[in-house]
C-alpha cells in the first residue's frame, strides 16, 4: 500500500513541537487508499513475509524516573511498551519482525497473556514520546531461531504517567485517552472535506506519475468522524512527527481540520506542478 507523501502545512509548525515539515516526491508510488489498513491482512509463509517493519529499539531515552502526570487515577494499568520510529493509530495495521532478545521475551510474556503492548514513537531527535497506541497481536508466527512475525492492530491511544522498568524491556504505568466531545461542530461535515481533499490529492497524484486519473470512491467506507480521522492521518507517510501530533490530539474536530489544511496545502503543490508539467512535458 502506498501512502501520501505531504507538502508542508504553513501552520502545522506552530501548532505543535512535534511537526516537522514533510515533502512530496511527484515520482514516489501512487498514493492509493484503496487498500486501507481496515480490511484483514493475510499473515504469509515465514519465507515469502514481505514489507516486514524490523528495528533496532533503544529505551535509553525514557529514562526511570519519568512521571508525565503523577497524579494517579483508577483507570491506570501497566503496559509493556514497544519504542518504535513510527507511529500507529486506533484501527491501523502493523507487521513487525521481533529479533532483539529482550522483545522476543516480551512476545512470550504476551503470548500468554492478553496479546496486547504499547507502541510507542521514538526518535534521537525528540526522544520518546508519552502518547502512544496500544497494538493487539492478530495473528503471530514463531520461527525455529525464536524470531517472531507479527501483524498488530492499533486499538485504543495512551498516556504514560510513569515509567514502572527498563529491564529487561520497558514497562510504564499509562492512562487511556479519548476525544473530548466536540460540541456543536459538525463532524461529518468535516470528514467529508477531509475525505474531498484525499480524492483531489490522488488524483492529481495519479496524473503526475502518468495513471489514469481515477476517482477515489467512498474512503470512509462509513466510518464515523473520529476512526476517519485516524485513517487519515495514518495515511501521512513520511510525516511521524506530524502523525504524533495528530494521534496526541483529543478533539476529533482540531484533528480533521489540522488533516484538511495539511490536505489542502500539498493539494496547492500538487496543482503548481501538474500546470509546470503542463508547460514543460519533458520535466
Amino acid at each position: 500500500m502506498a501512502f501520501l507523501h505531504l507538502a508542508p502545512s504553513p501552520s502545522s509548525s506552530s501548532s505543535s513541537p512535534l511537526t516537522h515539515q514533510p515533502s512530496i516526491n511527484p515520482n514516489a508510488g501512487n498514493p492509493s487508499l484503496l487498500n486501507s489498513f481496515y480490511k484483514p491482512f493475510p499473515l504469509p509463509q515465514s519465507r515469502r513475509f514481505q514489507r516486514l517493519t524490523s528495528f533496532r529499539c533503544s529505551a535509553s531515552s525514557f529514562p526511570e524516573k519519568h512521571r508525565a502526570d503523577p497524579a494517579k487515577s483508577d483507570d491506570v494499568v501497566e503496559l509493556p511498551l514497544f519504542p518504535l520510529p513510527l507511529v500507529l493509530f486506533p484501527g491501523s495495521v502493523l507487521p513487525l519482525q521481533i529479533f532483539e532478545f529482550r522483545y522476543r521475551i516480551m512476545m512470550h510474556t504476551l503470548l500468554h497473556t492478553d496479546l496486547r503492548f504499547g507502541v510507542i514513537y521514538s526518535d534521537p531527535e525528540s526522544g520518546t514520546s508519552s502518547v502512544g497506541c496500544v497494538g493487539e497481536i492478530v495473528r503471530h508466527e514463531r520461527l525455529v531461531d525464536d524470531r517472531f512475525f507479527l501483524i498488530c492492530k492499533g486499538q485504543e491511544r495512551f498516556r504514560v504517567t510513569s515509567i514502572v522498568r527498563t529491564k529487561p524491556y520497558l514497562v510504564a504505568e499509562v492512562n487511556w485517552l479519548e476525544d473530548r466531545p466536540s460540541g456543536d461542530e459538525d463532524l461529518e461535515g468535516l470528514a467529508n472535506e477531509v475525505e474531498s481533499c484525499m480524492k483531489d490529492v490522488i488524483r492529481l497524484s495519479n496524473r503526475l506519475n502518468g495513471k489514469p486519473e481515477k476517482e477515489a470512491h467512498d474512503l470512509r467506507r462509513s466510518l464515523f468522524p473520529t476512526p476517519f480521522s485516524f485513517f487519515v492521518g495514518s495515511t501521512f507517510e513520511g510525516a511521524p512527527r506530524e502523525q504524533q501530533a495528530l494521534l496526541e490530539l483529543e478533539d476529533t474536530a482540531a484533528r480533521l481540520r489540522r488533516e484538511k489544511e495539511t490536505l489542502r496545502n500539498t493539494l496547492n503543490y500538487l496543482s503548481a506542478a501538474s500546470a509546470v508539467k503542463d508547460v514543460f512535458p519533458s520535466s
